[in-house]
């Protein structure tokens, strides 16, 4: 036992003479990086001194500062950026659901504008700007070089005023422009029809309004079909949402999960970790939810689809979505501004980071161009036994069963014809449907 005893207080002391022979070392290489550290900040002082004092004209001392604050930002990723007071009002009124603009979410890559997503009815939606486009000019002049703040300025401007943004589109040949009347943007984040037996809610954004206009919309809808039970299920759209708030992504994700872990995020140290899991009830009773996603689904979207996909609580059909899983945090500053810093990556609850991957469908399903209906191209019409002549009648239907199968058939040719107008959307009203009819099998 002693021989035990001695041999840990032999590691022990070991370990005593190890960190006294280590510590000059360290401290000696904290007290260098702090030297230099402090150099550098002298450095760039003398910078902005020589800048002020000796440029070929006057310049703007706030901007500046400014703009050397957004590029220590934007060096780290994609999406810490400074906000100015202008920018940083002009978020606050967005997450509200309401401003001034194209309607697009953008990013930058390669030195140009990034479309993430056109925002539904918006005029930039309505011009046909397209998720992946790249925006090289604002107006005839070119943004690269630019900060994506001071592209976003490029593009602000008066309601009702004209903007050309010149557009490279992935298979098309050269840049094209597209022009767009400014407006005010006013989100409805959720947007609520019925599609034969299915209750579509069309998510576009994840403002402060996304939640209580989904459960407002379900309501309603739910009340048009005639109750929960005379729906197959929910189809919940989230093509082309560039996300938004991280707390409406969480209630929207609840809304359909009884329990467990809707998503957690991680920062830089262990002790920042947050969990944020469901709580009882669904909105949806059990009912079966298809979940539409494509590349232009990021965000608190995917924070959605993950959730319910880990949980086989939905099935996500569409294409892969746009793989961002950071979180960033707006910490206000002094004089009004703001900035947006990247503080976490998010977990969907099987662990799983989507940063650069973001969620694969457990269907992949392309979206096909409308139809070209040409009047000429009539396909023939196949004879049926009740064309023929002298043909026995069914006489095994009665005149309440004859109509309930002519309303079917209707309703499968309407089915039909939604696959030429929205292929994907049509899809997961037939895969709702099949799903259905295998539940009243059983």
């Amino acid at each position: 036992m002693k021989k035990y005893v001695i041999a840990a207080l032999s590691g022990t002391l070991a370990a005593v003479a190890l960190t006294t022979q280590v510590a000059g070392p360290l401290i000696a290489q904290e007290a260098k990086s702090k030297k230099s550290t402090y150099e550098q900040l002298d450095l760039f002082g003398n910078i902005f001194e020589r800048i002020r004092s000796q440029y070929v004209e006057p310049v703007d001392e706030t901007k500046l500062i400014e703009a050397a604050i957004n590029g220590m930002l934007t060096s780290l990723d994609p999406h810490s950026s400074y906000l100015p007071p202008r920018d940083y009002k002009a978020m606050q009124v967005q997450t509200r659901g309401e401003f001034g603009g194209l309607g697009i979410e953008v990013t930058q890559q390669d030195g140009y504008v990034k479309v993430v997503s056109p925002i539904d009815g918006t005029p930039a939606a309505e011009a046909g700007v397209k998720p992946g486009d790249l925006i090289v000019k604002v107006d005839g002049k070119s943004v690269q070089g630019l900060t994506l703040n001071e592209a976003v300025d490029l593009m602000r401007g008066p309601v009702g005023s004209e903007i050309v943004i010149t557009v490279v589109r992935k298979g098309v040949d050269k840049p094209f422009d597209i022009s767009i009347i400014r407006d005010t943007i006013k989100i409805k984040a959720t947007r609520a029809k019925l599609e034969g037996d299915a209750v579509v809610l069309r998510i576009s954004s994840f403002t402060d309004q996304t939640y209580p206009n989904l459960k407002e919309g379900l309501k309603k809808m739910l009340k048009k079909a005639g109750g929960i039970n005379k729906i197959n299920g929910i189809v919940l759209d989230l093509r082309n949402n560039p996300g938004g708030l991280l707390n409406q992504a969480i209630l929207v994700a609840d809304a359909f999960l009884d329990k467990g872990e809707i998503v957690s995020t991680r920062g830089r140290n262990p002790q920042d970790t947050e969990r944020f899991n469901a709580t009882q009830g669904d909105l949806a009773q059990g009912k079966p939810i298809v979940v539409l996603i494509n590349g232009g689904s990021a965000s608190a979207s995917e924070i959605v689809s993950g959730a319910l996909k880990d949980h086989r609580r939905a099935v996500v059909v569409g294409t892969q979505s746009f793989g961002k899983g950071s979180v960033q945090t707006i910490i206000p500053l002094q004089g009004n501004g703001a900035m947006r810093l990247t503080t976490a990556r998010y977990y969907t609850p099987s662990g799983r980071s989507i940063q650069n991957l973001g969620i694969l469908p457990d269907i992949i399903v392309e979206q096909r161009p409308p139809a070209k209906v040409d009047s000429k191209d009539k396909k023939p019409k196949f004879l049926s036994e009740a064309d023929l002549r002298g043909a026995l009648k069914n006489d095994s239907l009665t005149p309440e069963e004859k109509k309930q199968l002519e309303q079917e058939r209707k309703a499968r040719i309407e089915a039909a014809r939604k696959r030429a107008e929205d292929y994907q959307l049509a899809y997961a009203i037939d895969l709702l449907r099949g799903m259905a009819v295998l539940k009243k099998a059983n």
